[in-house]
Parts: C-alpha cells; structure tokens; sequence
C-alpha cells in the first residue's frame, strides 16, 4: 500500500490516535491489541504498517500546517466551512495544540432551532494535530473539524 501525501501528525498524536481507537473498539465489543490498533492507524494514513509509517516520520521537527492566510476547510458545529485563518499560534504549554483563528467565506448558523439563527463568521478555537477541537457537541462531535 503507499502512502497519500497529506502531512502527518506527530508521533505522539498518532499513538493517542491509536489508544482511541482501541478504547473506542473495546467499549463496542470488539478488544484489539496496542499493536493492532497502531497497524490500523497506519492504514489509515496509508502506510502498510506502523513500522514504515514510523521510519516515515523520521526525525522531523513537529508538523505545523496551519499557517497565517491558509485556506481551510471544515466542519463548525456540524455545519460545512470554507475559512482563511487570520492567526495561528502554536501553544507552548500544550505540545501539539494550536489557537486558530478563522475567517469563515460563509457566516456559519450555529443554532439548530428552526426559529431561531445565530450566524459567526469568525470563530477562534484551539485544535490538536489532527484538526479537531477537544471540547465536543452533545452528540459527541467536536465542535470544529479541519478537512485534510
């Protein structure tokens, strides 16, 4: 299998992105190993295993690909974006978390009440390496989400 060429996370995010996953089978049933859950987490970056995606990552210093002017896409609240980041800091305190803040094309209606709209059209929020907001809606989905 080869390799798509989007940017990877750091190592560290992709071993959260794997205890995530194996939390995530478990408490569905389904018990896989550290390894495991690593080898899939691979896959899904494209790699055929966790050992070639690892040799990948080389030695590389972090991966920031959100930078000042960037067009991005995305999801806020569950409702699709189309945004350019008016500033980016990388935070030092937490390794591998962002404060972005973006500029939507689009006001973005963040109320889902059929008689009542709120609309934002610039939102700052902080994200990890994957593009995702830790804080989460009701139904479990982070409030924004960055499309690669």
């Amino acid at each position: 299998m080869t390799h798509e060429p989007r940017p990877l996370p750091s190592r560290d995010a992709l071993k959260d992105q794997a205890k995530r996953l194996r939390s995530r089978l478990a408490s569905e049933g389904e018990a896989i190993s550290h390894s495991k859950s690593l080898e899939l987490v691979a896959c899904q970056y494209g790699y055929r295993d966790w050992n070639t995606l690892h040799a990948a990552l080389g030695n590389r210093p972090p991966f920031n690909p959100w930078m000042l002017g960037a067009r991005v896409k995305g999801h806020y609240l569950g409702q699709p974006f189309e945004a350019e980041i008016l500033s980016a800091q990388a935070l030092s305190a937490q390794p591998g978390r962002y404060r972005l803040t973006f500029k939507f094309d689009e006001p973005v209606d963040v109320v889902t009440f059929e008689s009542f709209s709120a609309f934002r059209q610039r939102v700052t929020a902080t994200i990890d390496e994957t593009g995702r907001t830790v804080e989460r809606t009701s139904n479990g989905r982070p409030h924004l989400e960055l499309d690669w």
